[in-house]
Formats: C-alpha cells, sequence, structure tokens
C-alpha cells in the first residue's frame, strides 16, 4: 500500500488541509471539487499574502473506475471564517494496485480504476 504522494501530480499537493467543495459521482467515475493546498515544490506555487498555504481551485478525478465502494457516506459540511461552505478534508487517501481509498468528513469510499487519478488545477 501506498501513500498518494506516490501518485503522478499528487507529490507536490497537500490533500490534508485540501478543502472538499464538492463531489461527483458518474456511472464509472468519481471526481472531488478541491480548494487544494500546493507545496513550495509545485511549479504553480505561488506565496501566499494572508494564508498559511498556496490554495487553487483544482479537481481530483477517477476515472475508468470498476467499483465505487462508499463505505460510509455524510452530508457533513463546514462553514470557514469567509463564510465559504466545504465538506472537510481529504484525511488520506492510499493506493494498493488498482484500490484507491480515501476518506474525511464527508465519508470514505473505495474506488477500483484501471488509470490513476488525475489533478488538474482550474484556469
Amino acid at each position: 500500500m501506498n501513500d498518494y504522494q506516490t501518485l503522478p501530480g499528487l507529490a507536490e499537493v497537500y490533500l490534508e488541509d485540501s478543502f472538499v467543495l464538492g463531489i461527483h459521482e458518474g456511472r464509472d467515475s468519481l471526481s472531488f471539487d478541491l480548494d487544494a493546498v500546493l507545496t513550495e515544490q509545485h511549479p504553480r506555487y505561488t506565496p501566499p499574502p494572508d494564508e498559511q498555504y498556496c490554495y487553487v481551485n483544482a479537481t481530483l478525478s477517477f476515472t475508468r473506475t470498476t467499483v465505487i465502494d462508499w463505505i460510509s457516506r455524510t452530508d457533513a459540511s463546514y462553514r470557514d471564517a469567509n463564510d465559504e461552505i466545504d465538506q472537510g478534508n481529504i484525511d488520506f487517501l492510499t493506493v494498493d494496485d488498482d484500490t484507491y481509498r480515501l476518506g474525511g468528513d464527508w465519508g470514505e469510499v473505495a474506488i477500483q480504476s484501471s488509470t490513476p487519478p488525475e489533478f488538474r488545477i482550474e484556469e
């Protein structure tokens, strides 16, 4: 079992302090809209003027899924100091062969996919 930072595109992302803004499930896909934290090593990192981290709007997408198994799921939401709503963080993302397991305040899910997830920063 490996940590998410071994996956392409996620080595310079800090999911544990990124915020989940929405979750979208399709027939063979699952995606997370994120207010994602970039580490200083990420090429798109810019020093934040008044935040602890560099946040960007991004999407973490799992496509070509063969199984999406919700172990638990909640409708938990939180309001931050700027009065914006989120669903908490991605507390963990592990990979074991073609199975990805994620969890946070929003729930826990196991995903089987033939391709690794794609992390895409919104323009």
